[in-house]
């Protein structure tokens, strides 16, 4: 999945991935996930808090 895109992403399904990729590839570093798919990660956090997801680094997902 390339999240690429993601600002044209519907939040919950993008949270979801995101959550995925999290857990299954990037032991729950946001940093790590953002730099592997060259994506800003505060951009992704500002477009998962629209639909008021905030990420918890205690963790490792959004919720």
């Amino acid at each position: 999945m390339n999240l690429a895109n993601f600002e044209s992403m519907d939040p919950v399904m993008l949270m979801s991935i995101v959550n995925m990729k999290l857990r299954d590839d990037f032991n729950g570093d946001l940093d790590q996930l953002a730099t592997f798919f060259d994506i800003d990660r505060d951009a992704l956090e500002r477009k998962l808090a629209t639909a008021g997801f905030d990420f918890l680094v205690e963790v490792g997902q959004f919720r």
